[in-house]
């Protein structure tokens, strides 16, 4: 159901970025019929809407342990692998939690685009845009309904998930953008 790279990742950051002052925790991952939720004790360093483009590691020692037997790398390209590899797989955008005591990550089982939820839909157009943007590429309405595997017929389907997304303020239109037909969007840090 899920891609070996999309549970492995988080895994190995939760290991990575684990908070030892906090007490009474553990890495925990826990499995369900619809997903899958990897946690770990303490809020992280960076903010989790950045995962995709920004790398502070808590535990360098660790991290550095777990890059020599091959388990991480200390690139900060982990996230950018999940979410890669959820498109291809035509999976939900996994979703990144914080409580006061843990970050959660939760990957979820595949649903059709008329089955997410607005945020579910959201939450996925921007860590589209992230990926485009690391990449070296621009989010547009094709690459976005190739991402949830929908017909050109959807494109007002498409602008208008694009449009919610702007108005959340985690997409904004590039302004080398040629025309609007042909609009390029970039994440709201670019």
């Amino acid at each position: 159901m899920y891609p070996e790279i999309a549970i492995r990742e988080p895994i190995a950051n939760a290991l990575v970025h684990q908070d030892f002052n906090e007490t009474g925790n553990s890495v925990s991952i826990e499995i369900y019929s619809d997903r899958v939720e990897i946690s770990n004790p303490g809020k992280p360093v960076i903010t989790p809407d950045r995962f995709i483009d920004d790398y502070k590691s808590r535990n360098e020692s660790l991290a550095d342990v777990l890059r020599r037997m091959g388990i991480c790398e200390e690139l900060g390209s982990g996230i950018d692998k999940v979410i890669e590899s959820s498109e291809v797989y035509q999976l939900p955008a996994l979703d990144i939690r914080v409580s006061e005591t843990r970050t959660i990550i939760l990957l979820f089982a595949h649903k059709e685009f008329s089955d997410m939820t607005k945020a579910d839909r959201i939450r996925a157009c921007y860590q589209h845009c992230c990926l485009r943007y690391v990449t070296q590429n621009k989010m547009t309405n094709q690459s976005l309904r190739e991402r949830f595997n929908l017909k050109v017929r959807s494109i007002e389907t498409i602008s208008r998930l694009l449009r919610e997304t702007a108005e959340k303020g985690y997409i904004k239109l590039d302004d080398s953008s040629a025309s609007k037909k042909y609009a390029n969007y970039l994440p709201f840090w670019a």
